[in-house]
């Protein structure tokens, strides 16, 4: 095989078990107990255990919260339909080994690390969760084994925490371990797109890193897309996301121009939609949240600013997209004042507050800022999720949800997601609604933010 390819298993499993995705053994350790171990079980994490699992891998799933680890035997974990089957039958299987004790690393084959990379107040990438699992597994390897980061994070990262301590420990990357990353490309709570499916994109630390990684990877994907290096293959994901943060901040300026005159946004993007070429519609609202956009482009500028490497564009959409939710606040205050009553004392209810519609998830969701800015400003505020019972604010404080919106008899009602199962039946024409996603309710007081 050469390099900067596309490859894909072979449609026979037999074949595809016979000879792409032979057991995974080394000379040096022939006797592995599993094919591959995941580090970290949340949302990329134990999703990508079950797909392991369910392509015929024996899989080691290893947590360091022992409480995380008890939700997934209770099946309590935030997944999928197909992955809540995937997992009701893996907690049945020898071949499926759910534990927190890093120890049991030296017994897998291939070990793929997929923690959060989160950044902090700052917009500084905190790399703290992907250092300390990168030491856990530095102190548990193997000879033979392949060591895959998949966490989003800078150019060069694979090669600062993997490469070169693994050199410095004495071990020849490429012939006594193999290291490689392929980002995750997992999208919570959506179905449309099967995580198997989804092709992924490989860079190895030398063309034997490389080799054993897709031969790793095509264990349970249908397509892996071989890259030169390892930093092309950190620098795609950096791509795919920013691509992807730079064109909301777009959508979201052509939603505040279409407001200014009398459009609706939600008609243009789905007009333009129907060119064949040259469009991909993004859609505008109160902001972005979850473990990539608001995040990954930060670990580019970051790296940039380190080297003095302007970047106008992405730097300036970031602005944007962090000071989104702030506009929100600023849009209630704005309709409340159009109606004649201020901001202090009044009763605003925010619908949903997950980053998006139908996951279990808070990180990074613009509906926490909304929340907070609305009470610093003097709100008698309130949130109707089903998914969360209560949820901390800055400071620590906290906030119940409200049980009975209509109850709750609120002057303005923002709504931030739209989960499947939320019931708007409540809403009366006496109320003004504010609709960030910009088509999500048809009600007499509705406006655009």
């Amino acid at each position: 095989m050469t390099t900067f390819e596309s490859i894909s298993r072979p449609t026979d499993e037999k074949e595809w078990l016979a000879t792409i995705a032979p057991p995974l053994v080394h000379p040096a350790r022939p006797d592995f107990d599993f094919d591959v171990a995941i580090v970290g079980l949340g949302y990329v994490g134990l999703p990508t255990a079950l797909a392991y699992h369910s392509a015929h891998s024996r899989v080691l799933a290893l947590d360091v919260s022992a409480r995380r680890i008890d939700t997934i035997r209770a099946q309590g974990a935030d997944l999928l339909d197909s992955d809540r089957l995937r997992l009701a039958e893996a907690l049945d299987r020898p071949d499926f080994v759910l534990t927190s004790d890093p120890e049991e690393l030296r017994r897998a084959a291939a070990v793929i690390v997929c923690v959060p990379t989160p950044i902090d107040e700052h917009l500084v990438p905190d790399l703290s969760i992907l250092r300390a699992a990168c030491t856990t597994i530095l102190s548990t390897v193997t000879p033979g084994q392949t060591l895959m980061l998949t966490s989003t994070t800078y150019v060069g990262c694979t090669d600062d925490l993997l490469v070169k301590p693994l050199t410095e420990l004495g071990l020849s990357v490429g012939n006594d371990v193999f290291v490689a990353f392929s980002a995750e490309r997992i999208d919570p709570g959506n179905a449309a797109f099967g995580h198997d499916e989804v092709p992924r994109v490989v860079g190895g630390a030398t063309p034997q890193c490389e080799e054993e990684a897709t031969r790793l990877l095509l264990r349970y994907v249908t397509t892996v897309h071989r890259v030169r290096s390892l930093a092309a293959a950190e620098m795609t994901k950096l791509l795919e996301n920013t691509f992807r943060a730079v064109n909301i901040a777009l959508a979201n300026e052509f939603a505040d121009i279409c407001t200014s005159l009398d459009i609706d946004v939600a008609d243009v993007i789905d007009a333009a939609s129907t060119k064949p070429y040259g469009f991909m519609p993004f859609l505008p609202g109160p902001g972005v949240g979850g473990h990539c956009i608001p995040c990954d482009p930060h670990y580019l500028l970051w790296q940039l600013k380190r080297s003095r490497v302007s970047a106008p564009m992405i730097t300036q959409a970031m602005t944007e997209i962090s000071a989104r939710p702030h506009r929100v606040v600023d849009r209630v205050q704005t309709v409340l004042s159009e109606r004649g009553r201020g901001m202090t004392g009044a009763r605003v209810l925010v619908v949903g507050i997950a980053y998006k519609a139908d996951v279990e998830d808070l990180r990074e969701s613009p509906a926490l800022e909304i929340l907070d800015e609305l009470i610093r400003r003097g709100a008698r505020v309130g949130y109707l999720d089903p998914h969360f019972d209560s949820v901390a604010l800055a400071g620590g404080s906290s906030l119940a949800g409200i049980a009975d919106p209509a109850a709750f008899d609120a002057d303005l009602v923002v709504l931030h997601t739209r989960h499947r199962d939320t019931d708007l039946s409540w809403l009366d024409d006496r109320q003004i609604v504010l609709d960030t996603t910009y088509r999500g309710v048809d009600v007499a007081h509705r406006v655009n933010l």
